[in-house]
């Protein structure tokens, strides 16, 4: 499991790690001590791994009852990690007046901003804009040994995110279509059979689809023809066997393509497909054809 290690700062560091004084995590995690917004909220998001539940609840608490201007504060710093992002949209991201600065933040993650637009629902039809970045302040910095990763036990636990299949069911068009181009895997899979046109042919369109979800999609039942139109016009999709012989067994590819595409396989399957009843008839005469003149030029 990869681990990411924070910095905090030299004002910091006497709050942090398991050799310091628990009086002085507990001060900390209650939010009592001078720090500037950015150092306060990492600080805080770090006594949530601490070993000690009081000190992990106390740094929670304190994480869910920060007011709006310190949160305003805290989300004009451009460099927030996006872990400490995720757990700020676990807290506060069903407040319209928060999640809006939250969605505008340039580290957000995925699935954090999926969970915002499945809040807002449709009335998101953009991300706002960010909050002006205040002016950055160097700090004294020093590396900390221990490190969080990202797969390690959530720091709010009793809130989840919702399935991503919920939230797509939460989501207007606009937010849909943008997910489907810029989505991971299980997005995409997920977009790919929206009933809008628009969405699936947008999940066909993300420059991070593989060879293999093009292979399922073309052996799929798909109700949009622009997909498989995608499809057939990729050159690079159209190099793999198994993608042409697929489309050649779909109804939804355009007699042409699958026409041409069916000159390309080999004799097994051009065997097969003469006897299928599961294809156009078209398809299984041409078929026949091929391999007849195949035999015949032996």
């Amino acid at each position: 499991m990869s681990k990411v290690t924070f910095r905090i700062s030299a004002a910091a560091a006497p709050y942090v790690g398991a050799d310091k004084p628990r009086e002085n995590r507990m001060q900390a995690a209650a939010g009592r001590v001078a720090l500037p917004p950015g150092d306060l909220v990492l600080l805080l998001y770090y006594l949530c791994h601490d070993a000690d539940q009081e000190v992990k609840q106390q740094a929670m608490a304190t994480l869910r009852s920060l007011e709006r201007p310190l949160l305003e504060q805290i989300l004009s710093e451009r460099e927030l990690h996006s872990q400490v992002l995720d757990a700020l949209v676990q807290l506060h991201g069903r407040k319209p007046e928060i999640a809006a600065l939250l969605a505008g933040h340039q580290n957000l993650s995925e699935k954090a901003a999926a969970f915002l637009m499945a809040q807002r629902g449709a009335a998101l039809a953009a991300p706002q804009a960010a909050p002006h970045a205040a002016p950055h302040k160097e700090h004294d910095l020093e590396e900390v040994d221990e490190t969080i990763g990202p797969d390690d036990d959530e720091p709010i636990d009793e809130e989840e995110y919702q399935s991503k299949y919920q939230m797509a069911q939460a989501m207007g068009v606009g937010d849909k279509i943008k997910m489907a181009m810029t989505g991971d895997k299980e997005w995409r899979s997920i977009l790919i059979k929206d009933t809008n046109k628009l969405v699936s042919g947008a999940a066909i369109k993300n420059p991070r689809m593989t060879e293999s979800e093009v292979l399922a999609i073309a052996k799929s039942q798909i109700q949009n023809d622009e997909v498989i139109r995608v499809i057939c016009a990729n050159k690079d999709w159209i190099k793999n066997g198994q993608i042409r012989k697929a489309l050649v067994e779909n109804h939804k590819t355009p007699l042409p393509n699958a026409l041409r595409f069916l000159g390309t396989l080999g004799e097994k399957d051009l065997a097969n497909l003469a006897k299928s009843k599961n294809v156009n008839t078209i398809i299984s005469t041409q078929a026949r054809k091929i391999l007849l003149s195949k035999k015949e030029n032996r």
